[in-house]
């Protein structure tokens, strides 16, 4: 889906339209009762970033932003009201899909670009050189996060055990709360299906994979152990003799690592070699306005040069598969994505509880009200590409181009399963804040307003503010995302990496009980 926003200013407000469909308008601005706002007297006051009723709906008419039905009107709403979650509801939603019916096929191949990469043995080039230490089970978490503290730069000192070993972006322990009490299953491969995709990304020069030693996730059983050509270790903290020991044979196992993982260099590669994840969080009434559509031009961008992104968030593209559908490239990808939204329906109404609960408190206080709402707007980040493969979490991606993976809209647990998938950068749009940040592909965080970019300056990269303003277009601020995407493949650090995000924000997704 594509945005071309129509500003309509008034004497006294300024909103937005994205459709001539559209019913309800984006209020710019807070606009006060009385207020003239696109033809219509605002019956109350209204907050940025909220809707405003631009003609009268009956009670059940359909109310219409982005040229599609993101609700129905619970009670007749006036022209001129605040539409908003006390008189909109979600309804009966009713999709037609029509499979690769939205194709655009193949498109010019551009100017070959390159980005300044790390090439490994096996051919593929990584953005980051970490080494990491992954932990089967909770119970050898915090083991793992006292051997990685030890290479730790010392904030107080300024001593940093890495000094001599400068093309080394850190040593980073991946803890999480599950690998044991769970049974044969979904869940379990779940699990070691995400964990071998971290231990065979390229951003890992070496990999250490420590296990408790009775727990059901044993490290022997990860697919793929025994094929890492020298590029991952086991260790399990019972065999070794418990804390101080492990954390000895870890730290004695790194420095011997260090040097080979040392000898590194970035040369110029080709785009092809990228693959982006896209995420939204702490998204707003602005996102699919500004930020997210932005986005959506940095990731054609790149797939026109043979990059992969993945689009993932199952649950919040609910109410908007058929328009992603339509761009499949084939009936059997189309279905894949179908049958992932069925499930995810399954799944909730087996719990009692309906996909509109998504929008968080926070997305509410920004604006947006439904789920559908929510997500016409984030599949704006996935430009207008075609749809070329559908993956379970943590799949691995084997397609250029768009790619969908299954998985929940809780941001971190959504960027482990990418991450995992194989994305070696993420771009993440927020309009509420976010501190995010993750390992070890790192996370370039775009504002959808001015007003967050400034207060939240330190943890932002990129402000996309200026769109709602009609001071730069979806192209524009998505040529500088573009370029922004490079410079961070090259090296250069985003906000979060001068913070240290990522290893906390290693997030499983636990499917299933606890037992």
């Amino acid at each position: 889906m594509t945005v071309t926003p129509v500003l309509t200013e008034t004497p006294t407000a300024l909103v937005l339209c994205h459709s001539p469909d559209d019913t309800v308008a984006i209020c710019l601005e807070p606009v006060r009762e009385g207020q003239m706002v696109a033809g219509v007297h605002a019956l109350s006051d209204i907050p940025a970033g909220h809707k405003i009723a631009l003609r009268d709906h009956a009670a059940g008419a359909p109310v219409m932003r982005y040229g599609q039905p993101i609700g129905i009107a619970r009670e007749a709403i006036e022209a001129g009201a605040h539409v908003h979650s006390h008189n909109l509801d979600i309804g009966d939603l009713t999709r037609t899909h029509q499979f690769g019916a939205g194709r655009i096929g193949p498109q010019p191949t551009p100017e070959p670009r390159r980005f300044e990469g790390i090439r490994r043995a096996d051919g593929r080039v990584a953005t980051r050189n970490y080494i990491g230490i992954l932990t089967t089970v909770n119970c050898s978490a915090h083991v793992a996060e006292l051997a990685a503290q030890a290479f730790a730069r010392n904030p107080l000192t300024g001593h940093d055990p890495l000094a001599e070993f400068p093309n080394v972006d850190g040593v980073v322990a991946f803890g999480h709360k599950t690998g044991c009490g769970m049974a044969e299953g979904e869940a379990l491969e779940t699990l070691q299906r995400t964990i071998t995709g971290y231990a065979r990304h390229p951003n890992f020069s070496h990999v250490i994979v420590l296990g408790l030693g009775c727990e059901v996730n044993q490290t022997n059983r990860l697919p793929g152990a025994t094929t890492m050509d020298g590029r991952m270790y086991t260790m399990n903290i019972q065999r070794e003799g418990g804390t101080l020991k492990t954390v000895q044979a870890i730290g004695d196992l790194v420095r011997q690592l260090l040097p080979e993982a040392n000898a590194v260099t970035r040369d110029p590669a080709p785009l092809s070699h990228l693959s982006l994840a896209l995420i939204c969080g702490g998204s707003d009434g602005y996102s699919g306005i500004t930020a997210n559509p932005a986005l959506g031009v940095a990731s054609d961008m790149l797939t026109a040069h043979g990059a992969t992104v993945i689009l993932s968030e199952t649950p919040e593209t609910y109410g908007a598969e058929h328009l992603l559908s339509r761009r499949a490239i084939s009936d059997t990808v189309g279905q894949a994505l179908v049958d992932r939204i069925d499930w995810w329906t399954d799944c909730a109404a087996r719990h009692g509880i309906s996909l509109d609960a998504n929008p968080s408190p926070g997305n509410k206080a920004g604006g947006l009200t439904t789920i559908l709402e929510k997500s016409l707007g984030a599949l704006a980040k996935a430009g207008r590409s075609d749809l070329r493969q559908v993956v379970r979490y943590a799949e691995p991606a084997t397609e250029s181009g768009l790619v969908f993976m299954d998985g929940p809209g809780f941001d971190p647990v959504q960027v482990t399963g990418q991450i995992a998938s194989g994305a070696n950068l993420v771009a993440f749009t927020t309009g509420r804040g976010s501190v995010f940040g993750s390992k070890p592909a790192p996370t370039l965080k775009i504002a959808t307003n001015s007003k967050i970019f400034t207060h939240m300056q330190d943890d932002m990269d990129i402000d996309a503010g200026p769109i709602a303003r009609g001071d730069a277009t979806a192209e524009t601020k998505g040529a500088e995302i573009f370029e922004a995407l490079i410079a961070l493949a090259s090296g250069r650090k985003s906000k979060s990496e001068a913070f240290g995000f990522g290893g906390a924000e290693f997030a499983p997704w636990v499917i299933g009980p606890t037992i």
